[in-house]
């Protein structure tokens, strides 16, 4: 056993509907996220499922005109049939219909039950059949459901109780003295808001005279147990609860991930179930937020649902994985559209990290007779040795954070770093003067070497590439410097005289599809007569516009600079802390910029301006003052924008 264990859980996910582009997410980041702690030498288990009981699987089925096991088997079936094709490797697939996890959830019951925190009464309350719980008054908007925006229906009958309440205090202790316990902090305040008022017991019940589909109470056959009391205890059921050897195993690293409209039932239901089991919480939540499409919510009315399928068939898998990691900041919603995953191909994938691949193998291929050279010690590589290192911390820190957005920008800095290696370097130029043989040498190095290293920490994330980069390097796929970040993160592990393999382009570019002349909107004819009579004209093409990141960025200080009336340092969150020396000091005053939404070039090349490295350029346009002299305006994004969103 490791020094270290790692166990990874999707919530399961309900029957009630096939696999669509919100499941998929949440199964890659764990999977991901296994893949990642695979990488860093923890001993990792990875669990994933379908929920199969309740009043919605009943109806469901019904619709269907299908027994409610025909109903599950099926739809259970399409979610582990879907995980394959996105290169999910999960340790177990659990339904709550099977048979060790039934006598789990029955044997925590009557522990529960004895110990005296089970208890019957009858209740009279609002029961909303899409949420399968009784909500209370504050909980209704406008008399409604606020999830289902449907008024609940009255009901009075007699069931079992949980005495949730005993356990509020216990849990906002371990809460607070536990600051990682939820995360994003968000989230964590959000609980720390709800248990600020009074915790109501909690409805384990139905009565089978209601609904008869669900796991039999062991000391009451006449009901069945509440869907979340059933579906929470699989965390357990897992890992061999209570005897199995997996249980010590792993339980003590159990790390749940979930999306925020389950929030409640995994941070206060279950907390206090293990409570009052006598089982140790759980050591972490992860909470992340809503995809939608095209800014709209994923709804089946609107037409709108994105089916994982459909994803893999028209972008590929290790697109979709990369797209959905870099796209969403986690925690916080996200938006998927046709055009953002096309341009996340064609620029990251294509043009910088195939770019970057194809280019140095070919140069390997075509000058050194497709062996990895011999590299000479030169303290002009020093600046890419520096980069890779810095790559590997902050990939490192934001992957194990959740912070995916993050570790992957950590990762396409390097990329960018080493196209501009190639640039600055110019091989092509080295071959043709032989005194620069030994330089050649180096520089393709210093190549594979970098494709080694990102080939290593692309292998959570996109392993389909990852395995592809491996074998074109001619690299032992299971040798010990592509298994951990401990035996393979550090410079200079390639193998001088390894033989490249044939490979293919990793990313082939997709192309735009043109607007049909209806949707193009009018041109000046003035200006189109100047281009058709010089050729190009003023245009750029798309794929130029493409590999322009433009960003949004919160300004958190400005200053004035001493020794200079026009330029203000401006301190900006992108979603990370940078630099940006700008000349708007004569239009603005610094207090006035704190706060403001602006719109940056963030992948400009660092500039020293009056000693500072001013890391990007904010977007302004000139405009007449009053006085009829000029006023640089800055471009600002009004309203609630997340720092880092990227202007499309």
């Amino acid at each position: 056993m490791t020094e270290k264990t790692t166990y990874i859980t999707t919530p399961i996910y309900y029957v009630n509907a096939q696999p669509h582009l919100g499941h998929a997410y949440t199964t890659v980041v764990a999977d991901t996220y296994s893949r990642f702690c695979r990488l860093c030498g923890d001993e990792v288990r990875f669990q994933t499922g379908t929920d199969e009981h309740g009043d919605k699987i009943v109806e469901a089925a019904a619709k269907e005109h299908v027994e409610p096991r025909q109903y599950v088997d099926n739809i259970s079936a399409m979610f582990r049939d879907t995980w394959p094709l996105l290169n999910i490797d999960y340790d177990r697939f659990i339904r709550t219909t099977d048979e060790d996890h039934i006598a789990v959830v029955q044997q925590i019951l009557q522990h529960v039950y004895d110990a005296g925190d089970i208890y019957f009464d009858e209740y009279s309350g609002l029961y909303c059949t899409g949420c399968e719980r009784f909500l209370i008054e504050r909980e209704l908007v406008d008399g409604k459901c606020p999830d289902h925006l449907v008024a609940p229906k009255e009901i009075t009958e007699q069931n079992y109780f949980f005495r949730m309440s005993k356990y509020q205090q216990q849990l906002i202790d371990h809460i607070r003295n536990n600051p990682d316990f939820i995360t994003p902090e968000r989230y964590r305040n959000e609980v720390l808001s709800f248990l600020s008022e009074p915790l109501d017991d909690l409805c384990i019940s139905r009565p089978t005279s209601r609904l008869d589909w669900g796991i039999r109470l062991p000391f009451d056959e006449n009901y069945v147990t509440y869907v979340w009391f059933d579906a929470l205890i699989n965390y357990l059921t897992g890992i061999g609860y209570p005897d199995g050897e997996n249980y010590p195993r792993y339980w003590a690293g159990a790390e749940h991930l979930i999306a925020k409209d389950i929030l409640k039932p995994h941070a206060i239901y279950w907390p206090t179930m293990l409570m009052a089991a006598g089982v140790p919480v759980y050591k972490k939540l992860h909470v992340h937020g809503y995809w939608n499409v095209d800014e709209t919510k994923m709804s089946k009315s609107l037409g709108n649902v994105i089916r994982p399928a459909g994803l893999v068939e028209e972008y590929g898998v290790d697109t979709f994985r990369y797209f959905s990691l870099r796209e969403m900041s986690f925690g916080l919603d996200a938006s998927f559209s046709r055009d953002a995953i096309i341009a996340r191909k064609n620029a990251d994938l294509a043009n910088d990290l195939g770019n970057l691949f194809s280019r140095s193998v070919s140069m390997i291929e075509k000058y050194c007779d497709s062996r990895i050279p011999e590299p000479a010690e030169e303290e002009t590589d020093a600046e890419l040795r520096l980069a890779s290192a810095s790559m590997l911390e902050g990939y490192s820190r934001n992957m194990a954070d959740f912070k995916f957005h993050l570790g992957l920008q950590a990762v396409w800095e390097f990329v960018s770093e080493a196209n501009r290696y190639i640039v600055r370097n110019e091989p092509w130029a080295l071959v043709k003067d032989t005194s620069k043989k030994k330089r050649l040498g180096s520089v393709l190095y210093n190549l594979a070497e970098s494709l080694r290293l990102l080939a290593l920490v692309l292998k959570p994330v996109m392993p389909e590439t990852a395995e592809k980069m491996i074998w074109g390097l001619g690299i032992d796929a299971d040798s010990e410097m592509m298994k951990t970040l401990e035996h393979g993160g550090s410079w200079g592990k390639s193998v001088v005289g390894t033989r490249l393999n044939k490979s293919e382009n990793l990313f082939p570019r997709t192309e735009v599809k043109k607007k049909s002349n209806s949707e193009k909107k009018p041109q000046n004819k003035k200006k189109d007569k100047r281009q058709q009579e010089e050729p190009g004209g003023d245009h750029i093409n798309f794929n130029q516009f493409e590999n322009v990141e433009l960003l949004v960025a919160r300004v958190v200080e400005a200053k004035k600079l001493k020794k200079s009336d026009r330029l203000l340092k401006l301190s900006l969150e992108a979603p990370e802390p940078r630099t940006i020396v700008s000349g708007i000091a004569e239009s603005y005053r610094p207090e006035e910029l704190v706060g403001k939404n602006v719109i940056i070039v963030a992948n400009l090349k660092p500039v020293k301006l009056m000693g500072i490295a001013s890391e990007g350029m904010v977007l302004t346009a000139e405009a007449e003052d009053e006085q009829g002299g000029k006023r640089v305006n800055l471009l600002t994004v009004p309203g609630e924008v997340k720092p880092g969103t990227r202007v499309a």
